[in-house]
């Protein structure tokens, strides 16, 4: 009897897995790597752009809310110290410690009279520069100084002084040379009269830093 058995090997059958130890690996298309990267790219740009108009209208929220968002910047501001002088001019920077005040503008007085009667006070804008010291146009006035400040209309008389002054000075005022009187202000324009016991040549106040 033949025992002896056909040792050929046979086709493996449709279907059948490959042994052990070869996997079949299977590649991404590189089409799909581009494709969630661009996705990726796009989605971190959205959000840094919401990022940063959050923080726009945050910041802008605040400054509106805050005292120097009330600042018109196309007006004039009159400023207002606990020591009864007045300063007209830019606001350009407010805080809780300071004020920055440019293109500085005060009134000063003078009166004609005499003791036996009422006085006639003349008050008049003067140009901050030519005084004896030579201060730049410039002040930082201590906040805790400040009683309270103003916007200006345009049509004010002290805005239209302003104005009629900037318009003869184009280049900025110059200072005269100092009179037989001492006289070291430039008038702006007289400001009006009143019948008051105000003292004469009101100067600007020394508790600010030029």
């Amino acid at each position: 009897m033949d025992f002896s058995r056909n040792t050929q090997a046979q086709p493996a059958a449709a279907g059948h897995t490959a042994p052990s130890g070869q996997v079949n690996s299977v590649k991404r298309a590189p089409s799909d790597d581009n494709k969630v990267g661009r996705i990726a790219t796009v989605v971190t740009t959205l959000l840094v752009a919401v990022l940063l108009i959050f923080v726009a209208v945050y910041v802008s929220s605040n400054n509106k809310n805050s005292e120097e968002g009330f600042v018109d910047n196309s007006r004039l501001q009159a400023v207002f110290l606990n020591t009864g002088q007045v300063y007209f001019g830019k606001i350009s920077t407010l805080n809780s410690k300071y004020f920055v005040v440019k293109d500085i503008y005060y009134l000063q007085t003078s009166s004609a009279g005499t003791t036996t009667a009422a006085s006639n006070t003349s008050v008049s804008l003067v140009k901050l520069g030519c005084e004896l010291h030579q201060p730049f146009d410039q002040m930082v006035i201590n906040a805790s100084q400040v009683t309270f400040w103003e916007n200006l209309k345009s049509d004010g008389q002290v805005a239209k002084a302003v104005s009629t002054f900037q318009k003869q000075n184009p280049n900025g005022q110059k200072c005269s040379d100092q009179t037989a009187n001492n006289s070291t202000t430039n008038n702006v324009q007289n400001a009006g009269t009143a019948n008051t016991g105000a003292p004469a040549a009101t100067t600007p106040a020394t508790t600010t830093k030029p």
